[in-house]
């Protein structure tokens, strides 16, 4: 008993002091969401496509995805781009590692996201075109009435049909028009709950298993898997649920698994992204190969990550 008290309270030790900065965190991003007008895709269009998408899926909005798969579906983007964001997008890993003090491997995070969905996006754009396969897109969007163009705006059509009533997202978030206090004060701070909440456990877990088996077989396990971690962070990554990336995250931070195991599992977690692609079960065969495909890109980004720390 005095030992699991003991673990216990390490593990809130390590936690608690994170929630304050979550929480304001949680209310810039709240504010830029309902900011930032997306109803122009030309921005997502053209050479540039994969470039400003993998930009703009850096920036920690839980939308961005299920974005990026509305403009697909309506064929505004092309399959690059639409992967670009998918394996540049972070939200949670983003807010965890800048609370935590993390700077370096934030950017180092950041800077392999952009230079994967750079690279990726443009090689599976190129190559569908080489192989006659190119997405032909729609003319450039014009904004009709009553469009939804700001994120918040978006996901409320994703996922209510357009009803009037609030939505939540895959993290709890609710996004309600008209209601400032719940949008940027309530929203924000239920969301940073649930993210402590969820770091609290990876820390209580990961405490207790050093307690029990010791930090030289934690060391240990680390060299013995770490071209297999990939492969299983891959497949958490891609559960369409904030705790996924915080797992990863703080698995990390607390040495249980490698960087290139994080960045791994982060690339293959685009949030709501796949939820959105999948409602569409006629293309189920296009959706198992994009789901496939951000998989294995994934996997072959933390072993090549994990093979250079090796080395």
């Amino acid at each position: 008993m005095t030992e699991f008290l003991e673990i216990l309270h390490h593990a809130f030790e390590d936690t608690y002091p994170l929630f304050l900065w979550i929480f304001l965190i949680y209310i810039v991003i709240e504010l830029l969401e309902s900011k930032t007008d997306l109803a122009k895709s030309e921005r997502f269009r053209g050479q540039l496509g994969p470039l400003v998408g993998a930009a703009t899926g850096l920036i920690p909005q839980c939308g961005f995805s299920v974005m990026a798969s509305k403009l697909y579906e309506k064929k505004y983007i092309t399959v690059g781009t639409l992967l670009a964001i998918f394996l540049s997008t972070s939200d949670e890993a983003f807010v965890i590692l800048l609370t935590s003090g993390n700077s370096l491997a934030l950017l180092k995070l950041l800077a392999v996201k952009l230079i994967v969905g750079v690279l990726f996006g443009y090689l599976i754009d190129w190559t569908l075109k080489l192989a006659g396969r190119g997405q032909v897109c729609v003319e450039p969007y014009q904004k009709p009435e009553k469009t939804p163009s700001t994120v918040h705006e978006i996901f409320m059509q994703a996922y209510l049909e357009e009803k009037e009533v609030s939505s939540v997202c895959s993290c709890g978030k609710e996004h309600e028009k008209g209601r400032n206090f719940k949008n940027y004060f309530l929203s924000p701070l239920l969301h940073a709950l649930q993210v402590i909440f969820f770091i609290f456990l990876v820390n209580f877990v990961l405490t207790a298993i050093i307690h029990g088996n010791g930090e030289q077989a934690l060391e240990r396990f680390m060299k013995q898997s770490r071209f297999v971690q990939p492969l299983i962070t891959c497949a958490i990554g891609l559960i369409p649920n904030c705790a996924s990336s915080v797992v990863i995250t703080e698995t990390y931070l607390s040495g249980g698994i490698a960087f290139g195991s994080c960045v791994a599992g982060l690339c293959a977690n685009a949030g709501m992204g796949f939820v959105i692609l999948l409602k569409n079960t006629k293309a189920w065969k296009r959706n198992l190969a994009l789901i496939g495909l951000t998989y294995g890109i994934s996997v072959f980004v933390g072993i090549v990550c994990n093979l250079f720390a090796f080395l």
